[in-house]
């Protein structure tokens, strides 16, 4: 049965028209990125459209993730996903994200931005302001706001020191209507995400940052701010099984074309990679969300995934730095 599977697999990869295994024709939106944030983009680039890297959200408490992976399907993933969302956390996050490039992995960061002015945590990234008066001097949302920028900053400048890249994702699900970015509509969310990278890019010169636009699964074109700000666009949806999601693929597709890789940056179950290959929607990566989510997977199905050809785990990543690190980071 695997052999048959793999045999079919094989000459759907050679039926498919050049076009449909596209490359990426985005380069890295910063006009001055380090080598390694060119050579991991370089990277994700040239698997996109052809394999899927596996990633999987890590938590700070209850399950060690990564080993119930490696115990489940002997396995781990390529992307390791960590959050900023306790400053009190961030330096740890740092450690680890050094620690996973070292490895051979590629770390990614998200940020569950407490509403400022409000305090940090999840659930206060749930809740209201008025984004305007972070950009009144002198409101507590103001200073509040410009603070935490600061604060994330210095830390993604120790992973620039430390010469690690980072596919940088905050503001995450912005599409939707739960977070404090999110409520107020596109207009604002944009100001917001311009504000973040002009900060981040043009006055604090983090040049190792690779920038991931995370939409819902409703993705539309008001809410983009551009391709000079992104690098990489996703989508995510927890309640829709393991199927490949062509739908929500084709949505973030019709806003970015072939311009960036797409990525399917959080799920509850990932999706089934022959199902993917079949109906042409082959995510850049998935990220598996954590805990719970992880843990009710059924594990057979986690080890088919984990194992396929089409799916690329931490023993398969190459030495990114070796095999792309020559290549040039100027910008298209």
């Amino acid at each position: 049965m695997i052999f048959l599977k793999r045999y079919k697999l094989f000459f759907l990869l050679l039926s498919f028209p050049a076009g449909l295994i596209a490359q990426s024709k985005h380069q890295l939106s910063n006009p001055h990125p380090s080598k390694e944030a060119v050579a991991l983009y370089s990277y994700i680039n040239d698997m996109f459209g052809k394999k899927i890297l596996a990633g999987q959200m890590c938590s700070t408490w209850g399950v060690d993730e990564l080993k119930y992976l490696h115990e489940v399907t002997g396995k781990y993933p390529a992307i390791r996903g960590m959050d900023f969302i306790e400053s009190a956390q961030s330096d740890s996050e740092v450690i680890r994200s050094i620690a996973w490039w070292k490895r051979g992995g590629i770390p990614t960061i998200m940020w569950h931005w407490g509403a400022p002015g409000i305090g940090e945590g999840y659930q206060n990234s749930l809740k209201e302001i008025d984004i305007n008066k972070c950009f009144e001097k002198g409101t507590p949302e103001y200073i509040d706001f410009w603070t935490q920028l600061k604060m994330k900053a210095d830390q993604l400048e120790k992973l620039k020191e430390a010469h690690v890249p980072i596919l940088w994702r905050p503001f995450h699900e912005f599409s939707g209507d739960w977070f404090w970015w999110s409520k107020q509509g596109p207009e604002q969310f944009k100001r917001l995400w311009k504000t973040m990278y002009h900060y981040f890019v043009n006055d604090r010169k983090l040049n190792n940052l690779i920038w991931v636009l995370c939409y819902t699964a409703k993705a539309d074109s008001s809410w983009y701010p551009g391709d000079e700000y992104v690098d990489i666009a996703g989508a995510d949806i927890y309640d829709a099984g393991n199927g490949p999601q062509t739908e929500m693929f084709q949505k973030v597709k019709k806003v970015v074309d072939d311009r960036v890789p797409i990525a399917y940056h959080e799920c509850g179950v990932p999706p089934d990679p022959d199902e993917c290959l079949e109906q042409h929607t082959m995510w850049s990566w998935f990220m598996e969300w954590h805990t719970d989510y992880l843990m009710k997977v059924d594990q057979k199905y986690l080890r088919d995934v984990y194992n396929s050809p089409l799916v690329i785990t931490l023993d398969e990543l190459p030495d990114i730095m070796k095999v792309y690190g020559k290549k040039q980071g100027k910008k298209g």
